[in-house]
């Protein structure tokens, strides 16, 4: 496999970041996972924005153009010859020193990995998950806001210990007001009442690519797609309940906290969203 660095091709093997790559040291960096599907990146030019929305909050000047970005992101498919694949891109603060200051990093380091991925079994989107509530909140937007792809993923990574601990494959994380804001990598939907309802960016959750390809998709189906603040009460008495993210990509969910959610098995909107969003990416991408 070959690893875009810095400008060029190499083998996996030689791809070295310096250990004083503030991205290493600190996680001071933004990246995005991004998914082909038969050739065609999905979403390509929305993982690009939203990279550069990223880097621009936390005043990192990405070394290339989004142009680039997307020649480089395409051409790293091509090199590996993969279709069907999922694309790391990672922009850091650079080396520096052993610091905190960003002023000590010259130039910007640039990644690109295609490689394949299954984030959970697929017997699991055929029979659902089941998911747990753990003690680590989600991070408040006035810290780190969680809109924010960064490299420093502790919180969401602490979370995930919770639920491995706990048994379980998946954690759902509240806010400190106790709202439910999204798993540790995927957002959050629940349908109710002929309603598709996911909590919203202020609270403290990603705007994710697929979490807005699947609002897009439910309107197209007629449903009424709010964001609106939601409460595990609420997801315990949701008709069903299910997890979206590019790598997850549509998830159901059948239990949570050991609670039941509507007959326990992926229900009639999670299944038609599935088989519509799958449609989608086989005619959509560049």
């Amino acid at each position: 496999m070959k690893v875009y660095l810095n400008g060029k091709f190499v083998h996996h093997s030689k791809a070295s970041v310096s250990v004083f790559d503030h991205g290493l040291l600190y996680g001071d960096g933004v990246f995005e996972g991004i998914r082909s599907y038969g050739g065609r990146v999905f979403k390509l030019e929305a993982h690009i924005d939203r990279l550069f929305e990223s880097a621009r909050t936390i005043m990192l000047r990405i070394p290339m153009s989004r142009a680039e970005l997307i020649e480089v992101v395409k051409s790293c498919l091509r090199v590996n010859r993969l279709r069907d694949a999922y694309i790391r891109l990672v922009v850091t603060r650079g080396v520096g020193d052993l610091g905190l200051d960003p002023r000590r990093c010259a130039r910007q380091t640039v990644f690109v990995i295609a490689d394949k991925i299954q984030l959970y079994p697929r017997s699991l989107y055929e029979r659902g998950l089941d998911i747990v509530t753990v003690a680590t909140q989600r991070n408040v937007p006035e810290a780190l806001n969680p809109q924010i792809k960064s490299l420093n993923y502790l919180n969401n990574i602490l979370a995930k210990i919770e639920a491995i601990n706990a048994g379980y494959e998946e954690a759902l994380m509240l806010s400190p007001s106790g709202y439910v804001t999204e798993c540790t990598g995927e957002n959050l939907f629940l349908v109710k009442d002929g309603a598709l309802v996911t909590p919203p960016p202020y609270i403290g959750v990603l705007r994710g690519i697929t979490r807005q390809t699947v609002m897009d998709l439910g309107r197209r189906m007629g449903l009424d797609v709010r964001e609106d603040l939601l409460t595990r009460h609420d997801c315990f008495n949701a008709e069903e309940v299910f997890l979206t993210g590019t790598a997850a990509e549509i998830v159901p969910v059948v239990t949570i906290d050991g609670r039941v959610i509507g007959r326990g098995r992926p229900g009639p909107v999670t299944r038609r969203l599935q088989e519509e969003f799958r449609a989608l990416t086989r005619t959509e991408g560049l």
